[in-house]
Order: structure tokens, then C-alpha cells, then sequence
């Protein structure tokens, strides 16, 4: 072989759905291998709601946008074919941010060796990024403590369901609010949340009432919309509100207006909203804190496989549509 497929960005999206015309399809020769380099075969990609922030012109953000013309951005796992790197051996499984395309060349900078006997969608569905950024935002930011009521949005997705599972293996009253009555009974049935609300249906607000009648301590928000200000508006004084996620304003415009500040005064509410990039350097501590639970059993994971590199374009719209079904990865 002598190239290799890649897909670069080449326009910023404005409102609506993701189009191919965004991106190109392009062939690459396939590189070579310098001293103190590797290159890695790409078996599986993840697909994350961040990506629509890399994709935007915005430069005030946590991170700097995929530049026109490079090759879009993501993470995933693969095996090294060859090799002049000390640390890194022909047949060493690696995981990383190694972008839309087959092959990627590495001297080693932000790739991890994946040594667990797990498959490759395992792997990504709980010890990339949607692990870490549960468990970072349940714990270190959330701070929670057994006996609390926590609500989690986007509770069928990659990230809300692990932080629900977490919940309660630590003994919290978890509700998750989902898009459809199979993701509700996903959650409720083998996830162990104790009810699940889908927020298409009617009188959130007296469903709120009924299944936290004492409150909501902790708020983990993956989503946005209406429901938003609803679940501010029950939350006990001093509750703890982490923003991880907005997916219903990313293909807006103008982003939905937020919950009161009249509100989180007088509930004297934390409101923190938090990413990976300015924790990866404690990936250590954050996968120690994640393994237990995951070696115990209490954190079970459900992945949606698409089919070659190209599917990754039509893919993110799953994220608008609510059609996904678990952790959207793609197969190469």
C-alpha cells in the first residue's frame, strides 16, 4: 500500500445538520518512519459531541478549531505496524487523538498504550474520553455524597450513562433524562437508574415534582433545552450544577437562553462548566478512580458501530437526531 485515505475540514459549519460538503476525501502517502517515530494503523474512531466546538471559527474557546485544510479531528485506537520508537513496539495497541484517517504518524506525544484485554469498543466506550469526562465531572466537580438526588441530560449517551452508573454505585437517587421511551427503559431497566424522564413528553414539571420530591442536589447537563430551566428551578440550596455538554445549541445560531441568574442566586448554586484538555494531565488519577467501578461491574457500556471512515460524516448528525443507541464509534 501506498497511500492511505484521510478526511479533512475543509468549511465551518453554520446552523442545520452536517454536510459532506464540509469535508474532502483525500489520499495521502503513506509516510515515513524517522528515528523516535511510529506509525499506527487505525482500527476504530470515536465520534464525540466536542467536535462540533473543533469545527467551529470560534479561536476563545478551550481549544484552537481544526484549521481549514488539516485533517478533522478525534481520538481513537489502533496497533502499531512499524516502528523506530524506543517505547513503542510493532503489534502495541495505542489510543489517542489521532484524527479522521487511517494511518497516523507518532512520535509517541499524547498516545497511551491500551493494554487492558478488552475489545477496541470497550476501550473507547469507557477508558477514553467519555470515562474520563464522567468521571471528572461527577467527582471533581460535582463532589457528591451519598444520599443526594443528581439529574443527568443526555443520560443514554457515552458520557450521561457512566456518570448515572457511577451515581449509583454510590449510593445517589439518579434520574436520566433521554429522547425516546427505549433509551428510558435502557437506563431504568439495565443501568440501574432509579427513573428516567424523556424530555419530548408532557408536564416535565410535575414529572420533576413526582420523581425528586425533595429536590435535586446535583445537575449534570449534557444537553440544554427547555428542560434546563425546569430542572434549575427544583434544585436544593447549595446544589452543585456541571456543564458538560449543550448538544441542542451546537447546530443553533443563536444558543437558547439559559435558566435565571435570579435562580442560582437564591439556590446559592455552583455552576461550573469544565473539559478535558485542562485535565489530561491527571488521566492517571482519573482512570485509578474509574477502574474499580469498571472491574466490579457496576459500569456497563452499549456501542454504535458505523461502518468505514466516510460514515463519520453522516454520523454526527446522530447526535442532532437522537438516534444513536450508546457510544457512536467508527469502524475502519
Amino acid at each position: 500500500m501506498t497511500t492511505y485515505t484521510a478526511i479533512n475540514l475543509v468549511k465551518r459549519p453554520s446552523s442545520g445538520p452536517i454536510s459532506s460538503e464540509l469535508f474532502e476525501v483525500v489520499q495521502k502517502d503513506m509516510p515515513n518512519v524517522a528515528p523516535g517515530e511510529f506509525l499506527v494503523k487505525q482500527n476504530h474512531m470515536s465520534l464525540d459531541p466536542a467536535m462540533f466546538g473543533w469545527m467551529s471559527p470560534d479561536t476563545n474557546s478551550y481549544i484552537p478549531p481544526v484549521a481549514l485544510g488539516d485533517v478533522m479531528r478525534s481520538s481513537g485506537i489502533g496497533e502499531v505496524v512499524e516502528s523506530n520508537h524506543p517505547d513503542f513496539n510493532v503489534g502495541d495497541r495505542v489510543m489517542g487523538m489521532m484524527g479522521w484517517q487511517e494511518y497516523f504518524l507518532s512520535n509517541g506525544q499524547g498516545l497511551n498504550k491500551a493494554d487492558a484485554p478488552l475489545p477496541d469498543e470497550t476501550i473507547l466506550s469507557i477508558f477514553a474520553l467519555p470515562g474520563l469526562t464522567a468521571t471528572q465531572g461527577y467527582f471533581n466537580v460535582g463532589n457528591p455524597k451519598k444520599g443526594e438526588t443528581i439529574i443527568v441530560t443526555g443520560a443514554a449517551g457515552s458520557v450521561g450513562s457512566i456518570v448515572g452508573q457511577l451515581a449509583k454505585a454510590d449510593g445517589l437517587h439518579v434520574i436520566g433524562v433521554v429522547g425516546n421511551e427505549e433509551k428510558a427503559n435502557w437506563i431504568v431497566n439495565e443501568l440501574g437508574f432509579d427513573s428516567a424522564i424523556n424530555y419530548k413528553s408532557a408536564g416535565l414539571e410535575s414529572q420533576l415534582e413526582k420523581l425528586a420530591p425533595n429536590g435535586i442536589d446535583l445537575f449534570f447537563e449534557n444537553t440544554a433545552g427547555p428542560i434546563q430551566s425546569l430542572i434549575v428551578e427544583r434544585m436544593n440550596a447549595h446544589g452543585r450544577v456541571m456543564v458538560c455538554g449543550l448538544i441542542a445549541d451546537y447546530s443553533k445560531e443563536v444558543p437558547s437562553p439559559g435558566p435565571s441568574w435570579v435562580s442560582v442566586l437564591k439556590r446559592r448554586l455552583t455552576v461550573q462548566g469544565f473539559t478535558m484538555p485542562d485535565h489530561f494531565h491527571e488521566v492517571p488519577a482519573l482512570l485509578a478512580k474509574l477502574t474499580p467501578y469498571v472491574m466490579a461491574g457496576k459500569i456497563k457500556h452499549r456501542s454504535h458501530i458505523l461502518e468505514g471512515l466516510e460514515s463519520a460524516i453522516d454520523g454526527l448528525n446522530l447526535f442532532f437526531t437522537g438516534e444513536n443507541k450508546g457510544k457512536l464509534i467508527v469502524k475502519l
